[in-house]
């Protein structure tokens, strides 16, 4: 576990966006553009479903908070979920939402381009089944179709998102955003702390499963990104593409793979690897202020299997992970019956990731069968069992 520190960096004291500055070239079709993507996913919450009572008012007034530099970021959600392990997620405004894909929309690209293809998550195209596949085919690659021995280096950032230092942040985000008006929102989204405004949902007990270092509150100011907005998922990728050009370039590491803050190594030299952590350990605190957890850091060759973003890469197979598959059964057989549907599907789409998912999948399509819902004959979803009524007016 990193030690925590008490010094504190000095941050840039955010500037409110505004007409008067000059490159304010924001639209109202981009906002508009921006309502749409955060509604695909959004749209039955509680705050959405209150700003679309009135959209158009809503959007407007939204739109002329922007350029007229009155906009403040409204009230967060504070919950805790409990899989796969006890975390604080924090949940923007729905308006909020929108400005947060207003500056993606915009400056991810300019991000993006700079990106090593070996940067996954939270970019279009690059999830788990990418990271999980392009790790493979490196192995491949390094172990000549598994006939070499090979090793790997995995190792995970202690306490990520909650650690990561702002002011690091932001001239990593001033270095690329040159426009005044785009920079100064992604300040306004990145200095805004969800801490002094919020409301906490859900049992108040469930605070004390999430460990104290794990926790927004206990970092100070300048420290720590909200999990569960998209702007957090995409400025952490920018925070990490320091290490992801060092490790490329520096250290120089041809066989290279992240996923948010795991990351694995590959070469045929254990020594070498060795050397290759020893750097990162260097580099890690003195230029981006994080420390790897070293708990979760993992030297072996890869006959044993990597377990990287739910699968376990080994010799000739990829399988999901033993534990999540247990997980999935065990859930499907306890949850509430109007739940089955949606999470039974949700796990046959994530075991459907692995090629060799078969058995995970008949194991999981037996607990929903129990259930009382039907598997179709390639055990990739489920259907809703029929309520009573319509069973009723079916034999009618």
């Amino acid at each position: 576990m990193a030690t925590r520190t008490t010094t504190t960096s000095r941050m840039p004291a955010p500037r409110a966006p505004s007409a008067d500055q000059p490159d304010a070239d924001f639209s109202f079709e981009e906002l508009v553009v921006a309502y749409f993507d955060c509604r695909r996913h959004k749209r039955n919450t509680p705050s959405a479903l209150v700003f679309e009572q009135d959209l158009e008012r809503n959007l407007i007034q939204l739109y002329d908070e922007l350029i007229d530099g009155s906009y403040k970021p409204g009230t967060s959600v504070c919950f805790i979920v409990t899989r796969p392990k006890p975390r604080e997620v924090w949940a923007a405004d729905f308006p909020d939402r929108i400005v947060h894909h207003v500056l993606y929309n915009h400056v991810a690209p300019r991000f993006y381009a700079s990106f090593i293809p070996d940067t996954c998550a939270c970019i279009p195209g690059r999830g788990t089944l990418y990271a999980a596949g392009r790790l493979e085919a490196k192995v491949r690659s390094i172990s000549q179709n598994w006939s070499k021995p090979v090793w790997y280096l995995k190792c995970d950032l202690a306490n990520f998102f909650v650690a990561i230092d702002k002011a690091v942040l932001h001239g990593q985000l001033a270095a690329r955003i040159t426009e005044p008006w785009w920079l100064a929102l992604a300040e306004t989204i990145l200095f805004h702390d969800p801490r002094e405004n919020f409301e906490l949902r859900g049992a108040p007990e469930l605070l004390a499963l999430v460990p104290a270092h794990k926790r927004l509150a206990n970092h100070p100011a300048h420290r720590g990104l909200p999990i569960g907005n998209l702007s957090s998922q995409f400025f952490a990728n920018v925070y990490l593409d320091a290490l992801d050009q060092h490790v490329k370039h520096r250290v120089r590491a041809q066989h290279y793979i992240r996923y948010v803050d795991d990351f694995v190594l590959l070469h045929e030299s254990p020594q070498w690897l060795n050397a290759a952590l020893t750097d990162i350990n260097t580099f890690l605190p003195g230029v981006l202020h994080a420390n790897l957890n070293p708990t979760k850091t993992i030297l072996q060759p890869v006959a044993r299997g990597i377990d990287f973003v739910g699968h376990v890469i080994k010799p000739w197979n990829t399988r999901t992970r033993r534990r999540t598959v247990r997980q999935a059964v065990n859930r499907v057989l306890r949850i509430d019956a109007d739940e089955v549907f949606a999470s039974a599907n949700s796990y046959f789409g994530l075991l459907g990731q692995s090629l060799s998912s078969r058995s995970d999948r008949a194991a999981l399509a037996r607990a929903v069968l129990r259930r009382g819902h039907s598997v179709n004959g390639g055990l990739t979803k489920t259907y809703r069992r029929p309520s009573p009524t319509q069973q009723k007016a079916d034999h009618v």
